[in-house]
């Protein structure tokens, strides 16, 4: 796990809006996805933080909440069967250790956004999004930075921008408990 300045920006950001009024710490935690490195489905990337939470609470026995982002790409795909163009973007999986230590999730998906193609055949090909990044913006180490979206939106969203939003999805039933009892 990756643990960029830019995500963990996010998530703090994302908890201390949502939780205006409580004092929050925060630890972080460089642990496993147990999906490929760059996951190709919204099925292996929505595993991938869902196995990254896991990992953080279960890092922490005392957290109340554990939280794993993962981002991933997929084919859009012609009516024919062909690819069409490579979209990205990532999940978040936000897991709430309640008082009797049963353990609730939530889940959010970041905004999609479409690949260039010189990236795309990269990825294909089966570098990683980040290397494929780096290698067509001649950038170094972009994915600890500002990750394909900083780069193709020129900053205008930052990658903490882009997870924080769903990362401030993920938490509605926490901050809505009441509204979301019967599915938490």
């Amino acid at each position: 796990n990756y643990r960029t300045k830019e995500k963990i920006d996010a998530v703090e950001n994302a908890f201390r809006k949502s939780f205006k009024d409580i004092e929050i710490s925060f630890n972080n935690f460089k642990v496993p996805s147990h999906v490929s490195d760059q996951p190709m489905s919204d099925e292996e990337t929505k595993l991938g933080a869902q196995n990254r939470a896991r990992g953080a609470i279960e890092a922490d026995k005392t957290a109340n909440y554990g939280v794993g982002l993962e981002g991933g790409c997929k084919w859009e795909i012609e009516e024919n069967g062909s690819k069409k163009s490579l979209i990205c973007f990532a999940w978040m999986c936000i897991i709430q250790r309640l008082p009797d230590s049963k353990l609730q999730e939530s889940f959010s998906r970041t905004a999609t956004f479409t690949l260039p193609n010189s990236v795309a055949s990269l990825v294909e090909q089966g570098m990683e999004l980040g290397k494929a990044d780096d290698k067509v913006f001649n950038r170094v180490d972009s994915k600890q930075d500002t990750g394909s979206v900083g780069i193709l939106t020129h900053n205008i969203i930052t990658r903490s921008q882009y997870y924080e939003q769903a990362l401030t999805l993920a938490l509605i039933p926490f901050m809505n408990s009441e509204l979301f009892a019967d599915k938490l």
